[in-house]
Order: C-alpha cells, then sequence, then structure tokens
C-alpha cells in the first residue's frame, strides 16, 4: 500500500492528513512532494498518512494552446530569469533530476480536473500522477496541456476512464472550481500544506521540517 494513501496495518499508528494546495507548473510544489515523500518514508514506522490534492492556479488566464516556456518565463521574471533557472536546476539535481525549460507552458485546469478525477479513483494515484506530470514537465519537457501527455500519465498510475472523462470539458470543473474557492482562496502562493486541519506550512518545506510538524499533531 502506498505512503500517500494509509501505510501499514498497525492500528497503534496515528493518522496525519495532509491537503496540499499546488500547481502542476509550479517547480517549489515539486520540490515540496519530494521533501514531503522522504518526510513520509521516514515515518511510516510511526504514523499513516492521508494526502489530498487540492487545486491552485498560478496563471490562470495562461493560454490552454501553450506558449513557449522560457520566453514565458523571460517575460515574467526579466533580469532575474537566469538566477532562478539557476537556482531550479540546482535545487533539482539535489534530487537527482535534471530541471528542463524546453519545451511549452500553459493553462493547467485540464491537469487539475485530471487530478482530481484520479483522487476519485483512489488517493494514491492522485498522489502518483503528480509525480508523474511533474516528471514530465519539469524534466521531459513535456506541455501540461496536451492531451496525449495527460492521457499517458493516467495510464501509468493506473487511472480508467480518462479519456472519457477529459473529452468533455464540463467533466471535474464544477469540483475543480468548488477546491479552489474551498482551499486555494485564502492563500497567495503555493506550495502549501494544511497538517490535520490545524498545522499551516507554506513553500517547499525541506523534510526536516515535515517531521517535526508531524511530531506535534
Amino acid at each position: 500500500m502506498s505512503a500517500s494513501e494509509s501505510v501499514g496495518n498497525n492500528t497503534q499508528k496515528k493518522l496525519i492528513k495532509i491537503d496540499i494546495s499546488s500547481d502542476t507548473v509550479c517547480p517549489w510544489c515539486f520540490v515540496g512532494k519530494k521533501n514531503l515523500d522522504k518526510a513520509i518514508a521516514a515515518s511510516k514506522d510511526h504514523h499513516d498518512f492521508e494526502i489530498r490534492w487540492h487545486p491552485f492556479q498560478l496563471n490562470p488566464s495562461a493560454p490552454k494552446e501553450g506558449i513557449n516556456k522560457k520566453e514565458y518565463y523571460r517575460n515574467k521574471f526579466g533580469s532575474q530569469t537566469e538566477r532562478i533557472e539557476a537556482r531550479m536546476s540546482e535545487v533539482f539535481r539535489g534530487h537527482g533530476l535534471e530541471y528542463n525549460l524546453s519545451g511549452l507552458t500553459g493553462n493547467t485546469l485540464d491537469s487539475h480536473r485530471l487530478m482530481h478525477f484520479a483522487g476519485q479513483q483512489g488517493l494514491d494515484k492522485q498522489h502518483n500522477l503528480m509525480e508523474v506530470l511533474s516528471l514530465g514537465y519539469f524534466t521531459q519537457a513535456k506541455f501540461i496541456g496536451d492531451q496525449e501527455f495527460l492521457l499517458e500519465s493516467a495510464k501509468e498510475v493506473g487511472i480508467e476512464g480518462a479519456e472519457e472523462f477529459l473529452r468533455d470539458p464540463n467533466n471535474g470543473l464544477k469540483e475543480v472550481n468548488e477546491e479552489l474557492e474551498k482551499y486555494s482562496a485564502s492563500i497567495t502562493g503555493v506550495p502549501y500544506f494544511v497538517i490535520n486541519g490545524s498545522q499551516k506550512l507554506s513553500g517547499a518545506q525541506p523534510p526536516e521540517v515535515f517531521l517535526r510538524a508531524f511530531q506535534v499533531v
């Protein structure tokens, strides 16, 4: 059983519920996930975990057809672009990954609809889908708005019926908008973690911060 859902069968373990607001084109959200996964792996003998991902859109008006990723970042960050890229590359290398700014970026709504659909089939599938989408977008120059990429990712983690679900742009739209209002309306940045409904952590915290949070819930 996956660490992202319920780990272990020891009824003495304390259940830790984690709600995460994130966007699928946010590199720090992926870094935060990798750090959280390390903390979970180090804690699975003592805790069970239930993780739910919630949508956030850094740029709701981003074009659905996609735009050049490097050009977008240059327009957004200007003279800071190279420094930011160098920093992200360094952080990703720390996780054994190569940060790739090639390809397109764009609207993330369809990916959030798919994440919602995955969660209906199991929180482990939802957690695993975030991993696959992130690896594709950040390290393989996949376009987050590409239906083929989304369907390949869904298939990789065992999500059934994804093609039919995504075909209708209204499927999951109401639920995503409700979650945006419930979980994202009051925050200004991601990733954003809420642990057992009370502890709130903003940003890609290192594993030790999560570990400390697990001890006090």
